[in-house]
């Protein structure tokens, strides 16, 4: 007996701070107006997505000590927009990207909280952490905690949380939620959590909210992230979206649930992925093509390459061959505020491998950069990328994906008109959303029913 097709998830990034939008495209908008995240999250939920997405940036970026001027200025604050999107949309899911380093667990619970409210219960929140002592200097908390430091406050930042949002519960529940006042005196909203990280004890002025606690998404890819996300969160935010390297990260993440009396259908796996759409697959190929050559411009180029080199490599051709001096495995001092400089754990290596590949295909330097840097995930006709999602899902590669249009905000459109009915007639993706809140288009329990759940267990 055949198993039944597994059902696709879809979510839309806004991408803020980042260096694959397309400016020079007559379409690119601003990413601070607030229409621009109207047109975003209306296309998302014309199409039935799940939820928005937006990341975080808590400093600009900088190059060789000067504002990286390829890239995003800055954002908007993350609850804001949210906030504001929540009273122009009915059932599109909000996430946002909220850090546990620089913030604290009451005004973190209060706001997701809040926002749940508004939004009938559509909120979700990205735990991260931060990595460098850049950011910390915008906080009083100035500096950075080594990584096993930073999991360890945020496993118990997340904990915390979680016990504000269940301080209001059950019976305690004794408010009239319509006028805010109280039908007779109780212990609602008390806690106290004494632990290594926070020593808080008081009241908690939000009451329940339609989904108990927010949808909980977790990012890092460490060995510490993937435990994190297996006891703590409802979805994990990949960027593992090769078929061969998604089944693995499936299959491992998955396999780590049991330890925390989970199943695998209480954690979803939902990897970024890019896309480029033609009328036909080698339309859509050359189009492709175009769209990288776009993204990395030759300035660009030079300023990706310094990332791995940690030197000023302003005097190189981005035409020409790769710097044949090695990159200065240092402290680094050249990018700051760049997630990409965290992957290049070792820059001699890396060089090595890309000289090999730059001799072996004559590729320049803005050659290598595109081909290293810029591939997108899913290329073709709509036929194509909808065969190619599906078969990615069907194949536990992932539970779906968290799209990334190149140009914003009207980048998402073509996947929604051209893309998505295909999805549908597969029987693979939902025609209605199931219910009012996220957790409803996620198939996932309300947070009372899985401690119900455990109790009878």
């Amino acid at each position: 007996m055949s198993k039944p097709h597994k059902q696709i998830h879809l979510a839309a990034h806004f991408p803020g701070v980042n260096n694959t939008t397309v400016w020079s495209d007559p379409e690119a908008g601003s990413h601070i107006e607030f229409s621009s995240f109207v047109h975003f999250a209306r296309t998302a939920e014309r199409a039935k997505f799940d939820f928005l997405f937006l990341a975080e940036g808590l400093r600009l970026r900088e190059q060789d000590g000067e504002i990286y001027d390829l890239d995003v200025v800055g954002r908007p604050d993350t609850f804001t927009v949210l906030a504001a999107l929540a009273a122009v949309t009915e059932h599109l899911g909000l996430t946002g990207t909220i850090n546990s380093t620089f913030n604290e667990p009451y005004e973190v619970a209060r706001q997701f909280a809040s926002l749940d409210h508004l939004s009938g219960g559509r909120s979700a929140w990205n735990v991260v952490t931060s990595w460098d002592a850049f950011t910390g200097e915008n906080f009083r908390r100035g500096g950075f905690l080594p990584q096993d430091e930073r999991y360890s406050r945020a496993k118990e930042f997340l904990a915390t949380a979680g016990e504000l949002f269940d301080s209001w519960h059950g019976d305690e529940i004794l408010a009239d939620q319509a006028t805010g006042t109280f039908l007779r005196d109780a212990k609602a909203g008390a806690f106290v959590h004494t632990g290594r990280h926070f020593d808080i004890h008081g009241r908690f002025n939000v009451p329940r909210s339609p989904q108990g606690r927010p949808v909980i998404f977790q990012a890092g890819d460490s060995d510490e992230g993937r435990e994190f996300a297996a006891s703590s969160a409802d979805a994990i935010f990949s960027r593992h979206a090769t078929l061969k390297e998604g089944q693995a990260f499936y299959a491992d993440v998955k396999s780590r649930l049991a330890t925390y009396g989970r199943r695998p259908d209480q954690l979803l796996i939902l990897p970024a992925a890019t896309f480029v759409l033609g009328d036909t697959d080698a339309e859509a190929e050359e189009l492709a093509k175009e769209v990288r050559r776009q993204q990395v411009s030759g300035a660009t180029a030079i300023k990706h390459l310094e990332f791995v080199w940690n030197r000023d490599l302003s005097s190189y051709d981005p035409d020409g061959p790769l710097p044949d001096i090695d990159p200065d495995p240092g402290e680094h001092h050249i990018a700051r505020g760049r997630a990409q400089v965290r992957m290049y754990r070792d820059p001699l290596a890396i060089a090595r491998t890309w000289r090999e590949l730059a001799t072996a295909n004559n590729w320049s330097i803005r050659d290598l950069v595109i081909e290293t840097g810029n591939r997108q995930n899913f290329v073709g006709s709509p036929a194509t990328v909808a065969k190619t999602i599906d078969d990615f899902v069907q194949a536990d590669a992932a539970d779906g994906f968290i799209l990334v249009p190149h140009i914003t905000p009207g980048g998402l459109d073509a996947f929604a008109d051209n893309v998505v009915p295909l999805l549908q007639e597969k029987g693979v993706f939902r025609t209605e959303y199931e219910g009012p809140t996220l957790r409803d288009h996620l198939g996932l329990a309300h947070p009372d029913d899985v401690r119900s759940e455990r109790v009878a267990s």
